[in-house]
C-alpha cells in the first residue's frame, strides 16, 4: 500500500513534469474523494486538488459529527423518488453503485453499520465522521492518488483531445479527464464558494439558479426568541397555503432566536421556499399529534383535576415543557393565573386549538451559511447520467452537490455523492486511457 502521507502535498510550486495526470479531481469533499479513489482503483494516475488544507470538512460536521452517510433503501426507484423529477437522473448511478454497494464499501473499510430512526445509516458505536473520512483516504491511498491540499484552482481550460489545463495558485496541471466535485454554496465556511458553477458556465453549461436547501426557517413571531434552545420531539409541523395543506413532517424541531430549525423544519425548507414564492403561507405546529382534539381535552381535564388547588399555568407542567406554557396560554388568550377550578370549557377549547395548531408565519429561509445543501446547480440536461460526463465537453465530468440534485435529510444527499462520484471516477479513468496527455 502506498502511504498517503507521502503523497499529500500542500500548495507549493511544482515542476510541470510532476503535474501531469490521467485524471484530476477538483474538490476534496465526499464526491471528490470517492471519485478519486474509484479512478485510482482502475490503475490510472490521479490527482485530487483541494483549495482548503483539509479533506472532507463538510463531511466532518454532517449529523453533528456522527455522519449520517446513507439511507437504508436499496430500491433505486424509492431512493430517487424524494428528489422529484430530477430523481430519474440518478437511477443509473444508483444501479451501478447504490446503497448496497455503499454499505459494503464502508464495511470493507472497517466502518460498522447502525440503522436508526427514519432508516438513517450511521457509523457504529465509537465511530464518527472522522472514521468515514479515513476510510475514503485509505481508498485513495490504495489507488495511489496524489493529494494536493491548499491548492485553489483558478481555471479549467479544455484543449480538445489533448485534455485539460488546470491553472492553480501552485502551478499548472494537465490531465486527460477532469472531474469537478466542488459542491454548492452551503456552509461557505467549509470552503463552498460555487467555483464549479463558474467553470461550468465558462465551458458552455447551463446552471439552474441556486438557493439554500435543508435550511432553518425565519419566522415572524417574536416569541420564538423566548423559546430559543427548546427542542420538541414527536411533534408534527404542517405547511398551509390558500386553505390547503401543502405538506407535513413528524419528528423533532428546535426554536431559535430567528425562528425554527431542527430536522422536520429543515426537511420542509424547500417546500416553504416554493410556497413563499407564490404568496403568504402558514405553518401549524401540532404539539400532541398522538391525541385528537377530544382525547387532548380529556387529558387536560385530568391534569386540571390533579392540580385543583393550583393556578392554570402550573397545572400544565405534566403536559408541556415549562418554557412553552406561557406562549401557549398567550396564544390561547387564557390568563395563566386563572384558578384551575375557574377554567371554563371555552378556555379549554382555546388551549386545545393552540396545542393542535400553533401558528408560525414563515418569512424566508435563513441562507447558505446554515443550509445543508444547495438547491439548483449544473443542469442535468448537460450531463450524461450513465457516465456523469459532460455532453458539451468530452472528458469533463461532474459529481455530487455541484449538480442540480437535492434530496431530503436522512443520508439521501450523501448517497448521491457516493454514487455519482464512483461512476464519474471510473468513467473518467476509462476515458483517460483512450485519450492520454
Amino acid at each position: 500500500m502506498v502511504s498517503l502521507a507521502l503523497r499529500e502535498v500542500k500548495g507549493e510550486v511544482r515542476s510541470m513534469g510532476s503535474n501531469v495526470f490521467d485524471v484530476i479531481v477538483v474538490g476534496g469533499g465526499p464526491a471528490g474523494m470517492m471519485a478519486a479513489g474509484a479512478a485510482g482503483a482502475k490503475g490510472v494516475s490521479v490527482a485530487l486538488l483541494e483549495k482548503g488544507d483539509t479533506l472532507g470538512v463538510k463531511l466532518s460536521i454532517t449529523g453533528k459529527g456522527r455522519c449520517n452517510f446513507a439511507h437504508m433503501e436499496e430500491d433505486p426507484m424509492k431512493l430517487a423518488e424524494p428528489f422529484g423529477k430530477n430523481g430519474r437522473f440518478i437511477l443509473s448511478s444508483l444501479s451501478r453503485f447504490g446503497v448496497k454497494e455503499t454499505l459494503g464499501f464502508f464495511q470493507n473499510k472497517g466502518i460498522e453499520i447502525t440503522v436508526e430512526r427514519g432508516a438513517r445509516v450511521f457509523p457504529g458505536p465509537g465511530q464518527k465522521s472522522e472514521d468515514v473520512i479515513q476510510a475514503l483516504r485509505d481508498f485513495m491511498a490504495d489507488g495511489g492518488v496524489k493529494i494536493f491540499t491548499s491548492t485553489p484552482v483558478r481555471s479549467i481550460s479544455p484543449r480538445g483531445e489533448r485534455g485539460f489545463d488546470v491553472s492553480t495558485d501552485s502551478g499548472l496541471f494537465k490531465a486527460s479527464s477532469i472531474i469537478v466535485t466542488t459542491g454548492g454554496l452551503s456552509y461557505p465556511e467549509t470552503g463552498s464558494t460555487g467555483d464549479g458553477y463558474r467553470w461550468a458556465r465558462e465551458m458552455g453549461h447551463s446552471v439552474v439558479p441556486t438557493k439554500p436547501a435543508i435550511c432553518p426557517v425565519r419566522t415572524k413571531e417574536s416569541w420564538c426568541k423566548d423559546l430559543q434552545g427548546l427542542t420538541l420531539k414527536n411533534v408534527q409541523l404542517s405547511l398551509w397555503q390558500g386553505g390547503k395543506e401543502v405538506t407535513n413532517r413528524f419528528g423533532e424541531m428546535l426554536f431559535t432566536h430567528f425562528g425554527v430549525s431542527g430536522p422536520i423544519v429543515m426537511d420542509m425548507a424547500s417546500e416553504v421556499d416554493k410556497a413563499l414564492e407564490k404568496g403568504p403561507a402558514t405553518m401549524f405546529l401540532d404539539l400532541k399529534p398522538a391525541l385528537d382534539r377530544v382525547k387532548l381535552d380529556n387529558r387536560i381535564i385530568r391534569d386540571l383535576a390533579a392540580h385543583r388547588r393550583e393556578i392554570l399555568k402550573n397545572s400544565l407542567k405534566d403536559l408541556l415543557p415549562r418554557a412553552i406554557i406561557p406562549v401557549v396560554l398567550d396564544l390561547a388568550g387564557v390568563d395563566g393565573d386563572t384558578k384551575v377550578d375557574d377554567v371554563t370549557k371555552d378556555q379549554r377549547a382555546s388551549l386545545v386549538e393552540v396545542l393542535k395548531a400553533m401558528p408560525l408565519t414563515p418569512v424566508d429561509l435563513l441562507g447558505y451559511r446554515w443550509a445543508v445543501v444547495t438547491k439548483g446547480g449544473i443542469s442535468l440536461k448537460d450531463v450524461n447520467p450513465k457516465s456523469m460526463e459532460s455532453k458539451k465537453v468530452p472528458g469533463l465530468f461532474f459529481a455530487g452537490e455541484v449538480l442540480d440534485l437535492d434530496g431530503p435529510t436522512g443520508g439521501y444527499n450523501l448517497q448521491v455523492c457516493w454514487s455519482t462520484g464512483f461512476v464519474a471516477g471510473e468513467e473518467g479513468a476509462y476515458r483517460s486511457r483512450a485519450y492520454s496527455v
